[in-house]
Parts: C-alpha cells; sequence; structure tokens
C-alpha cells in the first residue's frame, strides 16, 4: 500500500490564525511525504525512515517519538476494529522530501501519509474528516497550540480560507500565479514561536488584537485579489497589489519578532530581483520566505535568493 501527502506554505495570516484572525494556505506538491507499507514474515512493525536515518521496530522506539506517536495513536484508534493480538507484521517505509521545521508541514504530511497507509493496509477506513481530526491532535502533541492550518491543508491538497474553529473553506484561485519559496535552511519549530508570540499578547492584549486585526484584513483583501484572478500578469496593477499585501504582511510578521536576519535578507533579495512582494511563510525565525513573481522572472529571483544566502528554492504556481 502506498500513500502519500503534500506540503505546504501559508500566504497570508500565519500567527494571527491561531487568534482566530483567517489565513490562506495553498498546497505545495513540488514537495510531499511517502509511506510505502508491505506485508512482513518479521515479528511486528518494523520503521524504515532514510531520510533521518531511522530502522527501528516500532517497540524499541519511545513512544514520544514523533511517527512511534502516530502509530501508536492509531492502533488504539482502530483497536476494537483489529482486535486482540491481531496487529499486523509489516515493514512500513517513509521518505519525504519536505524540510523538516521548514514552515512546509513536514510534521502533518508525514501523519496524514501515514495514516491513509494504516487505514487502508489494515481496512481501517477513514473519511478525510477523520485523518484531519487525527492529525490535528497529532500537531497539538508536538506545537502546543497550533492553528490547525498545516493539517487541513495537508488533507485536503486544496488551497484554503481557515478560520480556527469555522467550517473549512476551500477557495478558487482566478488566474495562476507563481511563487519561489526561499529557505533559509535554518531549523525553526513552530511552538517556539507560537509561544513567544502567546507571551507578547499575554502581556499587551489590546495592541496585539489590533495587530492580529490588520493582518486578518490583509488576508481577507489577498482572498479576493485572488478569487478574482488579479494576480495575471496582464493585470499588473493587481498583481502588484497582491505582492504589496505579502509586505505589509511581513511588516506585522517582523512586529511580532518572528522574523529573523536571515530571512529579511531574502524577502529583501527577491524584492530587488523583481518580486512583486515577499514574506516569511511559516512559523518565522527561519524556514522558509515566499516571494511572488512574473512566471518569466522567477529564475532570476530564485538565483538571487540562493546568491543571498538561501539553501534551497521551489518555483511554484499556485492555481
Amino acid at each position: 500500500m502506498n500513500a502519500s501527502a503534500p506540503g505546504k506554505m501559508i500566504l497570508f495570516g500565519e500567527h494571527a490564525v491561531v487568534y482566530g484572525r483567517p489565513a490562506l494556505a495553498v498546497p505545495v506538491k513540488q514537495v510531499h511525504a511517502d509511506v510505502e507499507i508491505l506485508d512482513s514474515n518479521s515479528t511486528g512493525i518494523w520503521i524504515h525512515a532514510p531520510g533521518i536515518r531511522l530502522h527501528s521496530e516500532l517497540n524499541a522506539l519511545p513512544s514520544d517519538h514523533p511517527i512511534a506517536s502516530v502509530i501508536h495513536n492509531f492502533l488504539f484508534l482502530a483497536r476494537a476494529s483489529l482486535g486482540e493480538g491481531r496487529f499486523p507484521n509489516i515493514n512500513l517505509t517513509i521518505n519525504s522530501t519536505i524540510p523538516v521545521a521548514s514552515g512546509l508541514g513536514s510534521g502533518a504530511a508525514v501523519t496524514v501519509a501515514l495514516v491513509r497507509a494504516l487505514s487502508s493496509h489494515l481496512n481501517y477506513p477513514m473519511s478525510e474528516e477523520d485523518i484531519n481530526a487525527f492529525a490535528y491532535d497529532i500537531e497539538k502533541i508536538y506545537h502546543g497550540a497550533p492553528s490547525g492550518i498545516d493539517n487541513t491543508v495537508v488533507t485536503y491538497a486544496k488551497p484554503v480560507y481557515f478560520v480556527k474553529g469555522q467550517p473549512i473553506e476551500t477557495f478558487k484561485v482566478g488566474t495562476p500565479f507563481t511563487i519561489v519559496i526561499g529557505g533559509t535552511g535554518i531549523s525553526a519549530p513552530t511552538r517556539e514561536s507560537v509561544a513567544d508570540v502567546r507571551k507578547l499578547w499575554e502581556a499587551d492584549r489590546a495592541k496585539w488584537e489590533g495587530v492580529f486585526d490588520a493582518v486578518g484584513k490583509i488576508a481577507d483583501e489577498a482572498r479576493m485579489r485572488i478569487e478574482t484572478g488579479e494576480p495575471a500578469l496582464s493585470k499588473v496593477e493587481g498583481w502588484r497589489l497582491l505582492g504589496g499585501l505579502m509586505n505589509q504582511n511581513h511588516e506585522r510578521l517582523q512586529e511580532m519578532t518572528v522574523s529573523s536576519p536571515e530571512l529579511d535578507l531574502l524577502v529583501e533579495a527577491a524584492r530587488k530581483a523583481g518580486a512583486a512582494g515577499a514574506k516569511l511563510s511559516g512559523g518565522g525565525r527561519g524556514g522558509n520566505m515566499i516571494a511572488l513573481v512574473e512566471r518569466e522572472n522567477a529564475d532570476d529571483v530564485s538565483s538571487a535568493l540562493i546568491s543571498a544566502g538561501a539553501k534551497n528554492t521551489i518555483i511554484t504556481q499556485v492555481a
């Protein structure tokens, strides 16, 4: 049995989304987590994850190991259907091209791919809603108070307008547009930046509610422009306006102290190379930034990011 899940990037609204404001996020299919499960003659559940040099039987891993936690929680959920003593002997292989702690949803993608593969292989049907809820519970274990946006975008693999606690909304892209993702190469656990923003909010709630309101308005305006097709290259003014919203969002994230010198350097390099706008994407303090570019200029912006210190770049189309 094979299963897969894409990466994700947040276009607008990170951090403010934790406080009930909207965020826009889209799947990134150029990076993904893949899981293969085969029956085994060996006893137990064997896990192979070459990317992290893991080769182990499940019960030899600490129970709080991220991969072990997903499997244990799934087996607990499915225990009634599988029956006592019916847990299988399987070989499970995980390959992911999504950098860890980069803001591209690596943890959620591995969880979703794992659960899809396990539910299919063990004949324990789960709907997309079930998988999304399961992945969110796993996210809570490792991120403290996550927004829920990673698991939602990764599960449904569609552009999502997300407001915490409200029904999921997918949104249409009026005209495809191009994004360049630049990676700092710096591992940046989301939990830490989320916790630091919460400390700021607790110290001065009135101030930060105002900042979050501003970010929410940026996200709403961006959705309107994306749905009406304004990023189209034939509508240069609309394309530039969407880029301007990215720049405004980045300023708010700088105010939240979740940017970093490395991210700011890449954002500035992208703008100088002709991007309409650029901002960090995800938890910040490292990870990735994104730039809205004309398709013809994507390679130039990518090269400028590498020259400015990006460890890698991805050119993707939002469609």
